[in-house]
């Protein structure tokens, strides 16, 4: 459920932020968290390769399992944390043989809750088995693209992909892009839907809040001068002045397909997304 912040200021009139009553008041497993450098956008060279980005709160990065590779071993659900660096809520794991993981928290998922990765786990919310047992119509996430790759696909808020079908060693899956894409029946899936499944509902509400996020202003490019933009220059405002829109390189950027034309999954995919 989404809050609305009552207007004492007047940064915080129209700001939402998720429940996170749901969440344990515990603090981070110190061991399952690493410290990692920020590159604010910036390659090898010190060069800004990725625009917009600088800045934000000082955060620690929890290591997530999303191999779950722990096949037959039981585990049961000890906290269920927030994740600076993704959308989606984390689960701690405690597991029989005494070793604590952190996983992706599905939706309604609880303390106390049991995991299991087998290829005869119970079809349950959080448990993860080989696709080809789940049944039709099923909705699933965090699934690997290659046997023991580790979850590839459906891992943001909440996201979900669901089971139209197996056939000739395939599983047919349906993703939130609507695309239609062939799997492998031998890869593991988790059954359920990725946790803080409102995330796309929230309003940040003023500029600071995106400044703590680690994303810096973005100026539009109607507003620079003609060297640095395709779209700049001319007195007040203008129309565009290109057939198609551009990039501040000059690229297209609407109106032409990116997606390489010898992709490795080309023969995977029934239906493009729109």
């Amino acid at each position: 459920m989404i809050k609305k912040l009552k207007p004492q200021t007047p940064s915080t009139r129209f700001m939402t932020v998720a429940d996170y009553s749901i969440l344990s008041n515990v603090k981070k497993f110190k061991k399952l968290t690493k410290r990692l450098k920020k590159n604010a956008g910036r390659n090898s060279q010190g060069k800004i390769t990725v625009r917009h980005q600088g800045g934000g709160n000082k955060i620690l990065y929890r290591q997530v399992d999303f191999k779950q590779d722990k096949f037959d071993i039981p585990g049961r659900i000890e906290t269920i944390e927030y994740d600076p660096y993704r959308t989606a809520f984390i689960a701690r794991v405690l597991y029989a043989d005494g070793e604590r993981r952190y996983i992706l928290a599905p939706h309604n998922i609880k303390v106390g809750d049991k995991v299991l990765t087998s290829e005869n786990a119970p079809l349950e919310i959080g448990m993860r088995t080989v696709i080809k047992r789940i049944p039709i119509g099923t909705f699933v996430y965090n699934i690997e693209i290659k046997p023991k790759g580790g979850g590839k696909l459906i891992r943001a808020a909440g996201t979900s992909a669901q089971i139209l079908a197996h056939e000739n060693g395939y599983t047919h899956l349906k993703l939130p892009s609507g695309e239609i894409r062939k799997v492998l029946w031998d890869v593991y899936a988790s059954i359920g839907q990725i946790s803080n499944p409102e995330y796309n509902l929230i309003t940040i509400g003023k500029a600071g809040r995106s400044r703590w996020l680690n994303i810096r202003p973005t100026v539009r490019g109607t507003v620079m001068n003609p060297r640095d933009h395709p779209y700049g220059g001319g007195e007040g405002r203008q129309p565009r002045g290109t057939r198609k829109p551009k990039t501040k390189w000059g690229k297209v950027t609407g109106g032409r397909k990116t997606r390489k034309k010898k992709k490795y999954s080309n023969h995977l995919i029934i239906k493009r997304r729109k």
